[in-house]
Formats: C-alpha cells, structure tokens, sequence
C-alpha cells in the first residue's frame, strides 16, 4: 500500500509541476510558532523568480498544512518563524512521504526556532543526520553563484550562516537555513530597511533554492 502510495503521490507531483502554473506553499504548523511571520518575503521571491530565471509561479503563495494531502501538489513549501513547532504522528508520516516521493521543504529560521524545529526534524528522518551542506553544492550555483555558501542577511548573534540537509539518494529534500534570515531578505525594503545589496542576495539565494527544488 505505501509503495503505491508513493507512486500515485510521484506522478501527481509530476504533473503539477510540468503543469503551466507552478505553485509555491508556506506551511501551516501547529505548536504556537508564528509559521505566517513575513508575510510579503515569498511573493516578491516569486515576482524576482518570474522575472529572472524563468519560472511561472502563482503570484500568490498557497498555504498547506504538514498533514494535509494538498501538500503533495506543490514542488516547495517554505517553514518559517520564531518559535515553537510541533509536529503530530500524523503531520510526521504525511510529510516524510511528501519529501521522499520527490517534494522539497525548506526551514528557514527567523531567529528562535532553531531549538525547536530541530527536533521535529529528528522525529521526521530518525534515520537520517540533518548534515551542514558544503559551499560547492549545486544549490548554491544553480541559478547565481554563492562560492561561500549561504549569504549573511540578518545580523542576530554575530554567528556565521549555515545551511543544513536531510538528503535521499544524494538529492537535497529538506534544506534548513540557520542564521542568514533570508526571509528578511525578501521582504519589502520598507519593513527592515536592509541596503539593496543585501536583498539581492538574499533574493538570489532564495532564486536558486526554487530552481533547485523545481528541477531535482
């Protein structure tokens, strides 16, 4: 039953994302974190995407919850917030299934959340290690190049940014950004009033985390 489950959920996957619109998702989780925390970061990532590497997104992001089987219709969907994440048996089950039949979850960390979704993730791929990715990993080339890696965009703790993983066959299912806050990055200039400089990259980094997403 699981392996039809997982063919069926793999060719609808395939079919909405070789479809005309393609459609990006914020996920909507329990436990009491501000999942909805910036509000406008992913429509203008999407608005940069359209305009410069050639996808056609919904200008409007949908919005999933972790147990929902909606959620195998959308290539990416985004994690934000600050605080706690809880993720029931269910939401577990559902969202492993997601990302192992070829789906892509992105955490971003807006400062606070670290301690909590880490956990989550352990529950998610007991099996597995949420591993630092290297800087000469094809997300951070695929559309502009980050010889560095993950790019600095929020000052919090004077730490440096990481990007960690959970990978499958050696693609990357879910990518956990970890003090670079590239969802500030992507918000309107009038709401953290980051230098121009300093949203490129961050819109560009989120560019190649969609392109990455949309064609592995």
């Amino acid at each position: 039953m699981k392996t039809k489950l997982k063919v069926l959920t793999f060719l609808l996957m395939c079919f909405n994302f070789n479809g005309h619109a393609q459609e990006i998702a914020v996920l909507k989780y329990n436990g009491g974190g501000d999942w909805y925390a910036n509000p406008t970061a992913l429509p203008n990532l999407i608005k940069f995407c359209n305009a410069n590497i050639n996808t056609n997104i919904n200008s409007k992001p949908a919005t999933v919850e972790p147990g929902s089987t909606d959620i195998f219709q959308f290539p990416l969907v985004h994690m934000t917030g600050h605080g706690n994440v809880i993720f029931n048996d269910a939401e577990i089950e559902n969202l492993r299934n997601y990302l192992l039949s070829g789906g892509f979850l992105h955490i971003d960390d807006n400062y606070g959340m670290s301690k909590y979704v880490r956990k989550e993730i352990e529950k998610l791929f007991p099996e597995k290690e949420l591993i630092e990715i290297p800087g000469n990993h094809p997300i951070f080339s695929t559309a502009y190049n980050f010889p560095n890696g993950l790019p600095k965009i929020h000052e919090h703790d004077a730490l440096a940014p990481q990007a960690f993983g959970i990978f499958e066959n050696e693609r990357l299912m879910l990518l956990f950004t970890f003090e670079s806050d590239l969802g500030d990055g992507w918000e309107s200039p009038e709401v953290h009033n980051d230098p121009e400089e300093v949203r490129q990259k961050a819109l560009k980094m989120g560019a190649n985390i969609i392109k990455y997403a949309f064609e592995n």
